[in-house]
């Protein structure tokens, strides 16, 4: 059993540290998981500057990724929407619907020119065996841009996880410039989906930011939804509006989705609502503003690491600058041998030390007899020939030799030097190399990233103050109406989130929204539906004849559903709200003289609307008449 418990942690430790290191959270140095590194380096081998089939580049990949297809294609597609990387040509989905893409047999994909020029070069890139040995995988791709800070991440591992807002292309790479400089910088999110946002809290990544939805208004009666919040959809959002409406917290009449490229959602407003009144509603009850907080861990150097946003960008400008180095470094070193060689190939031609050869028999005494002839000119050339470079010499075909050109060879001899002082003063200051290198890719790529989320402080919305705002409602009994925009002998104060219950004579009641002035007729009572007023009432029934009083309370209700607190046969009689009313009942037949006796609600017991009450009186009773 201690066996089984030791292996059981073993295992589990090593199947927890398999998923923080090669599964879920990116590495600081190039951005990715190990999947997207793989997708990447797969196109990188086939790319041609070709479309390709998003179905083949997921087949090839899993040469290099162990976990199936299914994976390998939805990180491809999160990949190429975040519009870096990959070109797209066909349903990649929509970030802003959230609608699915195509199969992968429909939409073809490449590597963008920056994604090119800045994520690789198998020169500086460290690889090792595949899962099956059959391949080498870069351990980390040689990013020359902040792709972590600029793509964003979100990855949930054992015990762990990991989300990074995204942030904007040039001012990431302004902010490295700032940096190198020994300037100081300050970063800030920029989603996709657009949007305004107070970065007050933001604090490097470790605090929160407040996100609101771009709303225009049209006129009086009319909002459009332009930018959403990142995180959510437009049916996310249209669905959280419907949701407010259902509680009361806002009122519309209808919703409409027209989005296609861009985010566009028409709001029509109920009557008594005005587009001014509504935004803090919908920022207060919706989706239209969101708060997003940012966790942020990434691998670095084989351990996690819990970091700042501003602590990743500085060790993104160190890793540029040591990969610049190291490109300066072989392209030196490249250049030098060029010198090299064509200085030795001009020795070898212009001095006709191959006529030193002809005679020789064997190929260990031509060796012996080229190396000897190169002895005096050793001066010229930057280190000694070794046995393959005398190999290449061999090598040169007669034709070649017969058309030596020495102007032309020391033409290309003094461009390779000029080139190579540029290299070896590049050397000398990496750093206003790299900064130099950072500003040309601005010029270059800037223009494709602007800014899409405007920065702006939003003030706290007071939810509870929306709810509570007073208006007056008001109602004529001789003219019928009823609304915020009647004045009648009723008022009646209330919440702009309230609702309206009306009794008619017929027995029946519904609730609905205030209206600004709607025409009611047969109107028993009118009153705000605050759950908690008692209602009086009186009936005869039709039948028997008989009087029955009940009260009752509307706490439960459907708006705009009719209800009845009559049965199908009940005659009303009295209605009232005031409490515990007190009604004079008139005994007595045609021709005798009446009897009289009072009836008070407060014996009444509260029940439901659909209850049938009490009978007020055994004798026949001619009429009720209240007491004031």
């Amino acid at each position: 059993m201690d066996d089984l418990k030791h292996q059981m942690k073993d295992h589990f430790i090593q199947y927890a540290s398999y998923v923080i290191l090669d599964r879920a959270i990116p590495n600081v140095v190039d951005g990715l998981k190990p999947v997207q590194r793989r997708i990447l380096e797969t196109l990188w081998r086939q790319n041609d500057e070709k479309l390709h089939k998003v179905a083949n580049m997921v087949g090839q990949t899993m040469q290099l990724h162990p976990h199936g297809d299914a994976p390998i294609y939805e990180a491809l597609i999160n990949l190429a929407n975040k519009g870096f990387l990959l070109d797209r040509q066909g349903n990649f989905g929509n970030i802003y619907t959230g609608d699915p893409s195509a199969a992968a047999r429909y939409i073809e994909t490449r590597l963008l020119p920056m994604a090119r020029e800045t994520m690789f070069n198998p020169d500086i890139t460290e690889k090792i065996p595949s899962y099956d040995g059959r391949n080498l995988e870069p351990v980390t791709l040689p990013a020359k841009i902040p792709l972590l800070l600029m793509q964003g991440a979100d990855g949930i591992a054992v015990g762990m996880s990991t989300h990074i807002l995204p942030h904007n292309f040039t001012e990431l790479l302004e902010a490295e410039i700032a940096h190198l400089e020994g300037k100081s910088f300050k970063i800030y999110p920029d989603f996709p989906t657009g949007g305004i946002m107070d970065k007050s809290q933001y604090d490097k990544g470790k605090g929160k930011i407040k996100l609101r939805a771009k709303i225009e208004v049209k006129d009086a009666k009319t909002l459009i939804i332009r930018d959403i919040c990142y995180g959510t959809t437009t049916e996310s959002l249209i669905r959280s509006i419907d949701e407010a409406a259902k509680k009361g917290k806002i009122k519309i009449e209808a919703i409409n989705d027209y989005t296609a490229r861009e985010v566009e959602i028409e709001i029509k407003l109920a009557r008594g609502q005005y587009a001014d009144e509504l935004l803090d509603a919908l920022y207060g009850f919706t989706e239209c503003e969101v708060a997003l907080t940012s966790q942020i861990i990434v691998i670095k150097e084989g351990f996690p690491w819990e970091t700042d946003v501003h602590e990743i960008l500085a060790y993104n400008a160190s890793k540029l600058v040591q990969f610049l180095k190291l490109e300066l470094e072989i392209e030196r070193d490249r250049l030098l041998e060029k010198i090299f060689y064509k200085t030795l190939e001009r020795i070898f031609i212009e001095n006709r030390l191959y006529k030193q050869i002809e005679t020789v028999k064997t190929l260990e005494g031509i060796h012996k007899a080229l190396e000897s002839s190169l002895k005096p000119f050793l001066k010229e050339l930057i280190r000694t020939p070794s046995f393959e470079d005398r190999e290449k010499l061999l090598q040169i075909p007669i034709r070649r030799i017969s058309q030596f050109d020495i102007d032309k060879n020391r033409d290309e001899i003094i461009a390779l030097q000029e080139a190579l002082k540029g290299v070896e003063k590049d050397l000398k200051n990496v750093t206003a190399y790299a900064i130099s290198y950072l500003k040309k890719l601005i010029q270059k790529y800037g223009k494709d990233f602007p800014r899409k989320t405007r920065i702006k402080a939003i003030e706290e919305i007071d939810r509870r103050a929306i709810e509570t705002k007073q208006i007056k409602v008001g109602y004529d009994p001789e003219g019928g109406y009823v609304g915020t925009k009647v004045s009648g002998p009723i008022i009646f104060e209330c919440t702009n989130f309230d609702k309206v219950l009306i009794f008619y004579k017929d027995g029946t009641y519904m609730i609905g929204n205030i209206p600004e002035k709607q025409f009611v007729e047969k109107v028993a009572w009118v009153t705000i539906a605050d759950k908690k007023t008692v209602m009086n009432v009186v009936y005869r029934n039709q039948e028997t004849k008989h009087f029955w009083a009940k009260r009752f309370v509307v706490d439960k209700f459907i708006l705009e559903k009719t209800y009845r607190y009559l049965d199908e046969n009940g005659e009303l009689e009295y209605f009232s709200a005031y409490p515990e009313p007190t009604l004079e009942l008139h005994f007595g037949a045609a021709g005798k003289k009446t009897k009289k006796e009072r009836f008070s609600f407060k014996d009444v017991p509260i029940k439901g609307a659909q209850t049938k009450g009490i009978r007020i009186a055994k004798h026949q009773i001619k009429k009720i008449e209240p007491i004031e």
